[in-house]
């Protein structure tokens, strides 16, 4: 309800005669609450927000679209003891659109840590994709739980989806960046993956902004600084990264590579 106080309207041309005092409706408002034309409201829309039952009612449904063969492949692809459930990635996708459609950013935020809680792959997964999403306002609760949880990155699947989340907040506030020096130092192998992982997309624009130019150069020195990295993941991030630069910015690429 509004909580506008406005009363309701009846059809008596006269004024009531004396009596107890009407009971408040629950907008603030006294006496029976009608709309326009006498005829009742439509209801008020849901809570936009979490509440146990929704994750009782998520987690039910990822388990009954696990399947045992799937989990099995799952953990031996990512090389991670994890549980699993073996639920398709479209499924996540999907339930993570929709979540994203019926409930508000801080309902997401809350929903999503409850998930990641669940410490199963699926529900981490499934948390990570609720916050991705380009236009987040606000995103301050999404961006302490993703810069947290990037140190606990333990697999492949988990990385992709936490890097694909963390690019978003990244875009959204450069100076976010700043991290990017902690994750390179971290010993977690997936979070110094993300210092090239989550920052893609400033390596692909045709036309940067100073700021897109201001990360560019500091992804290409944590490049340069990490050249002794022998881990493949690693390699590949950096190598993925440099080629996606060279295409727009050649001279920056190569400063990236000048050692190597």
């Amino acid at each position: 309800m509004s909580g506008d106080g406005e009363d309701g309207r009846g059809g008596a041309s006269s004024p009531p005669a004396p009596g107890p005092a009407a009971a408040p409706r629950p907008d603030g408002g006294m006496g029976p609450e009608t709309a326009e034309g006498g005829q009742p409201p439509a209801p008020a829309a849901p809570p936009r927000s979490i509440s146990s039952q929704k994750k009782i009612e998520i987690l039910a449904r990822l388990r009954a679209a696990g399947s045992p063969g799937r989990a099995a492949k799952l953990r031996a692809a990512n090389r991670t003891e994890r549980e699993a459930w073996g639920v398709e990635g479209g499924l996540l996708s999907e339930m993570a659109q929709d979540l994203r459609a019926e409930i508000s950013v801080d309902g997401r935020v809350l929903l999503a840590d409850a998930l990641w809680r669940e410490g199963v792959l699926e529900t981490r997964m499934l948390a990570l994709k609720l916050l991705t999403q380009a236009r987040m306002r606000p995103d301050h609760g999404a961006w302490d739980l993703l810069s947290r949880w990037v140190y606990r990155f333990d697999c492949r699947a988990v990385a992709e989806a936490g890097a694909a989340a963390l690019a978003r907040r990244l875009a959204a506030e450069p100076a976010r960046l700043a991290v990017l020096d902690d994750w390179a130092a971290a010993s977690n192998v997936w979070t110094r993956r993300c210092v090239f992982s989550a920052t893609a997309g400033f390596a692909k624009g045709r036309h940067p902004s100073a700021e897109e130019i201001a990360a560019r150069d500091k992804v290409v020195a944590l490049a340069r600084a990490m050249e002794g990295e022998t881990r493949p993941v690693i390699r590949q991030a950096i190598d993925s990264w440099c080629t996606a630069l060279a295409r727009h910015d050649p001279e920056r690429a190569a400063q990236a590579v000048a050692r190597r």
